[in-house]
């Protein structure tokens, strides 16, 4: 078939879809994009061609196209959508070249960190070089074959660059296994040169017939299952980690019988959040930096942690501290053999499902007595007293994350990723369904929030989505309004305004360096940001993008806007301005931040001596 490399890659991308459990489903539901001088006359063309002719054209297959706003917020909405899909779907993205492209670097690098499938099509230098140097080319003395989209490599878990037509189907096929591999999947990179994108070839027909990506379920290999049984036979106080490959591989209902069965507790990660229910009788929450003092506790005396489907970040294990029982062991659960075996662990190369299925068969006599649900009790007892607080006169950030969480149905989501945020909302949050806590805190990347929400629709429309966004990541990425106002996408994006980066504020005075440069305020006469705070009217500016806004002063303003909210038809933006100095609850436990060894300032010689304190607890786990 004589087509374009671009009308090969949209003609293949159309016919690829994936199975799991004998569900398939399109791998590929779309293509973001915006258009330059690098792709409107390849990848744009056959988007547009294959528009126009899939009615006319039994040959010709049609492949959504959506326009954003930002490259870097068309891969944050591609990550979103795979992690809603878990993994099993995700969209391509398209940019021109040069800034078009390299803006979507930091999208690659929060799908690579967070193993979120995501296809970048980034265009590129002309493979001829007839007309080199041409726009926005990068030239360097030392390689001709070096272009700003090599920036990729590190960031992607493949990497391309389609020289010559004969060397695509190689390329798609390899893209696709490593998309679409729980072990593998991040970030795929192939390069498009802009010439190249338009040449014509003739293709195999087979290339472009209907295929179907098996993802598999690994099964436990029988020596390193006994290996594992023993070491959990021979505890005293285990305790349970979900991470995020609980919730990609389904695993609630192996989780729940399996705590069930054996009285293990169950703490979770960030991605791993909503696992099991926050009611459920084994549940104590949140662990590590971020995490309840019950599971804390729990972490700090266990003997053995058996860790299904994390990676084990430095908030799981707030910083190699969480688990203090100098005796204790692991045994990770883990679908890639590089997670299976951190911390010097017994290592079960497995789909956490089946993982967990074949480990509760293998330690069925096994029993431990819980201990934990008094201590349960009384800090259920907290949150609800911080979700409730009634500060004044501006709200607590707790508060509204209290009045998010009620409005929330039990298959809403609600979606996140940077500030101080994250850190309260795995503390505080009540999940009740697997894919109601999407909290993006593996890069914690500003911007994602809005866009994030636009994937996260797109994957499951019968949702409510609720982003939470305070006013240092709405300005860095509001422009998505725009993209889900186009698209009819109906989100509820509340938005707390609290005058810059309160977390970062925070974390700036326990190091003793003072909050500095950490709020939106003028610049005063000592050339420091010392100033009032800036007069800046985010409802309005989220109005002028086309959203409804609802401007609140108190809980019950936001807890009335949040109804309102839900009962709209389009999207609407929830407006409250909190007080950032609010308290919550400790979750009991340490993050390592290094602090100036050397200083002139009391409170920077204070945070150090408190530093050099904590950092003795940390442990190799060896």
């Amino acid at each position: 078939m004589r087509l374009t490399v671009a009308q090969a890659v949209v003609r293949f991308l159309a016919n690829q879809w994936t199975e799991r459990d004998g569900v398939e489903q399109r791998a590929i539901a779309g293509m973001w994009g915006i258009f330059g001088h690098g792709n409107v006359a390849g990848i744009g063309q056959a988007l547009v061609q294959a528009q126009r002719t899939a009615q006319k054209d039994l040959l010709s297959v049609d492949l959504p196209y959506r326009l954003a706003r930002n490259e870097q917020a068309m891969v944050h909405a591609a990550a979103g959508f795979a992690k809603m899909k878990n993994r099993l779907a995700t969209y391509a993205c398209t940019a021109s070249i040069g800034p078009g492209s390299t803006n979507m670097l930091t999208g690659a690098a929060l799908a690579t960190v967070n193993r979120l499938p995501v296809l970048l099509l980034p265009s590129d230098v002309f493979a001829t070089r007839v007309a080199a140097p041409v726009l926005q080319e990068l030239e360097v003395p030392y390689g001709g074959d070096v272009s700003v989209n090599d920036a990729f490599r590190p960031l992607s878990r493949f990497f391309d660059r389609i020289w010559r037509p004969e060397q695509l189907p190689a390329a798609l096929l390899s893209a696709m296994r490593v998309l679409f591999d729980p072990a593998e999947t991040g970030a795929v990179t192939l390069c498009l040169p802009q010439d190249v994108q338009t040449e014509a070839y003739d293709f195999p027909d087979e290339l472009f017939e209907r295929r179907v990506w098996h993802v598999g379920r690994p099964v436990p290999e029988p020596a390193a299952l006994a290996r594992a049984a023993e070491v959990i036979r021979g505890a005293r106080r285990p305790l349970l980690i979900a991470g995020g490959g609980a919730v990609y591989s389904e695993a609630s209902a192996a989780l729940d019988a399996f705590a069930r069965a054996t009285g293990i507790p169950v703490a979770d990660t960030q991605a791993g959040k909503g696992a099991l229910s926050w009611d459920h009788p084994h549940a104590v929450g949140g662990v590590g930096a971020t995490g309840t003092p019950v599971a804390n506790r729990l972490a700090r005396e266990a003997d053995v942690i058996i860790g299904v489907g994390t990676r084990y970040s430095d908030f799981t294990t707030a910083s190699h501290t969480a688990f203090a029982n100098p005796e204790v062991r692991f045994v990770n659960v883990n679908v890639a053999s590089f997670d299976g075996h951190k911390l010097a662990a017994t290592a079960l190369v497995a789909d956490a499902r089946e993982g967990l299925l074949a480990l509760r068969e293998a330690v069925r006599d096994v029993t431990f007595q819980p201990d934990w649900q008094r201590d349960m009790a009384a800090w259920q007892q907290r949150v609800d007293r911080a979700c409730h607080l009634g500060h004044g006169p501006l709200p607590a950030q707790s508060e509204v994350i209290g009045a998010v969480n009620d409005a929330c149905g039990e298959r809403d989501v609600v979606v996140q990723a940077a500030g101080s945020m994250p850190g309260d909302l795995h503390l505080l949050w009540r999940a009740r369904d697997p894919k109601q806590y999407h909290v993006e805190y593996g890069y914690s990347c500003m911007g994602f929030e809005i866009a994030g929400a636009v994937g996260v629709k797109l994957a499951d429309p019968s949702r409510e989505v609720f982003a939470l966004v305070g006013d240092g990541s709405y300005l860095m990425m509001a422009q998505e309004l725009v993209t889900a106002v186009a698209d009819g996408l109906k989100l509820i994006v509340v938005l707390v305004q609290n005058h810059g980066f309160a977390s970062i504020g925070s974390l700036s005075e326990s190091v003793g360096s003072q909050r500095f440069g950490t709020s939106y305020r003028y610049r005063s006469d000592d050339e420091d940001y010392g100033g009032g705070y800036l007069p800046v009217d985010l409802a309005a500016n989220a109005e002028s993008l086309g959203a409804a806004v609802i401007r609140c002063r108190s809980v019950a303003d936001l807890v009335d806007g949040l109804n309102r909210a839900r009962d709209a038809d389009r999207l609407t933006v929830v407006h409250v301005e909190t007080d950032p100095l609010s308290p919550v609850p400790s979750s009991e436990s340490w993050w390592d931040v290094p602090v100036s060894e050397v200083s002139e300032l009391a409170t920077t010689r204070d945070a150090r001596a408190g530093y050099q304190s904590a950092k003795r607890a940390q442990r190799p786990y060896l």
